[in-house]
């Protein structure tokens, strides 16, 4: 006589969730339902999105700021210090410890942000960024410069973590996109603040010491913003029926989160919603707890792949290196000094705010393929462009023009605000914290490595090379987009976990 399969069941309240250990008995609540639109009120909508979108601001503002800041510091009559003769090592130690901070954020994001939760975590980013920027403007000596920008690295790893999670977790299903593609769009506005902010102090004495005071307020804001915000209700729901805490108690809480993140137009149906979520968690088995070997298997290891991959990619196409070269190429046509390079970088920042506003407008009516297999084609289009017009073409500068320009918008609707957006929907509930970890520690890890590679292999090579060996991986992405990343426009998190996964 065949054993019955065990069910879980947990009291809500209006009725009783019941899950199977495996698919078969399960409940399938809205698996295979079309859903209506979700009820929201947009001004309520508006404060989870704004406040960990700070995040992606003070991240922006970093790149901007301290690409200010590394002229002002190294100026003998302006950098307001005794050891303003930095090595080239020390430059690099300047510019990049943000970026090492990251990883090392990315790594502790692994470790503890599913105990901390997405706001917990949000919450540590913001204090990072505020000592991190406050070390820095305050330093005596270099080293303690170095520490100040690791820690603010630290914050920027956490905040590219957890601000993506929330958004995505916290968002209407039918403004996710919108929503969650808009961090992108507050990173590049970042850029350009701190170029402006920049631009203006760079010229008195200590300058680069008040580019970083000038973020404070900022951090001190996402901090407080994120302190009034609720829980996220699907990270509450997760601990409920994973028993790590009171289940009823747990739900009642993702109910009071919820009517908070909808406002009044949700009305009564808060709980309902609330149980259908706990229902899809449980028929897609989110009450087992994700293990080390489980992540690389399955749906999980797929998951893992989409979201690393798309950030993989997204690095090493050159994106870092082909901005390098946009001083020398627009030097070419005639903006040659310090000032015009200041102005040429703020309408580069300008033209990528442009195109990720453009993407974010359509991204929930298009669909997140056709942005990515449309922008990435024209990617690779401009790095051919560029790989010849160092290689053969170097009369014409309206190529290396046009292919700079092409290349970064493109970029913008694709890679850019996608990437990000795409490994907030993919990951399931229980393996979002870490899998998201991994995908941000490829995106870091493998920024570095194309930083720390780009000059060997700009020697070795060449620009025109370079830019030829960029253009192959450009096609390598396009495939990978074309057979594995999926379409999730339209779906809520449980349906991309059960259908896309």
């Amino acid at each position: 006589m065949a054993s019955e399969t065990p069910r879980k069941t947990l009291s809500s309240g209006d009725k009783e969730i019941t899950s199977s250990d495996d698919n078969g008995g399960a409940q399938e609540p809205l698996l295979h339902e079309i859903h209506g639109p979700e009820n929201y009120s947009v001004y309520a909508a508006i404060l989870p999105f704004l406040f960990p979108a700070l995040g992606g601001l003070l991240y922006g503002y970093d790149i901007g700021a301290t690409s200010c800041a590394t002229m002002s510091i190294q100026s003998p009559t302006l950098s307001g210090t005794s050891w303003y003769n930095l090595t080239f090592v020390e430059i690099g130690l300047f510019t990049s410890g943000s970026l090492y901070g990251a990883l090392v954020g990315s790594v502790v994001a692994f470790n503890v942000a599913d105990f901390l939760g997405r706001r917990r975590e949000l919450i540590v980013a913001a204090s990072l960024f505020l000592a991190g920027a406050l070390i820095t403007a305050l330093a005596v000596g270099f080293p303690t410069v170095v520490i100040g920008r690791c820690v603010y690295g630290m914050g920027i790893g956490l905040a590219m973590h957890a601000a993506p999670i929330y958004i995505s977790e916290t968002a209407p299903t039918q403004i996710r996109g919108l929503l969650v593609s808009l961090k992108e769009f507050f990173i590049v506005l970042g850029m350009i603040v701190g170029f402006g902010v920049g631009s203006i102090l760079i010229d008195m004495v200590s300058g680069w010491r008040y580019m970083y005071v000038a973020c404070t307020p900022l951090a001190v804001i996402m901090g407080i913003g994120i302190c009034w915000l609720p829980y996220s209700p699907r990270w509450l729901l997760l601990r409920a029926i994973q028993g790590k805490g009171n289940g009823q108690n747990l739900r009642e809480a993702a109910i009071l989160c919820l009517r908070r993140l909808r406002g009044p137009a949700i009305g009564d149906s808060a709980p309902l919603l609330v149980d259908e979520i706990m229902g899809e968690l449980y028929y897609i088995g989110e009450e087992k707890e994700v293990t080390m070997r489980e992540v690389f298997q399955g749906k999980c290891f797929k998951a893992v792949v989409i979201g690393a991959g798309l950030l993989l990619f997204q690095q090493i196409t050159g994106q870092p290196s082909v901005l390098y070269y946009a001083a020398s190429i627009l030097q070419s046509a005639g903006f040659s000094t310090a000032h015009d390079a200041t102005r040429v970088s703020i309408l580069l920042a300008l033209l990528k705010l442009i195109m990720t506003a453009a993407a974010v407008v359509v991204v929930d009516s298009l669909g997140r393929r056709p942005l990515l297999l449309g922008g990435v084609s024209g990617m690779v289009i401009a790095l051919f462009l560029l790989g010849s017009y160092y290689l053969f073409l170097n009369d014409a500068l309206t190529i290396a023009i046009v292919g700079l320009l092409l290349y970064v918008g493109c970029y913008q609707i694709s890679f850019g605000p996608i990437g990000w957006l795409m490994i907030s929907e993919v990951f399931p509930l229980r393996l979002r914290g870490r899998g998201l970890s991994i995908a941000i520690l490829v995106n870091f890890g493998s920024n570095a490595l194309v930083a720390f590679a780009f000059s060997p292999l700009k020697e070795l090579l060449g620009a025109g090379m370079l830019f030829y060996i960029f253009f192959v991986i450009g096609l390598s992405s396009l495939v990978f987009i074309y057979y594995v990343v999926p379409e999730t426009k339209g779906l809520t998190l449980e349906e991309i976990e059960a259908k896309c996964l």
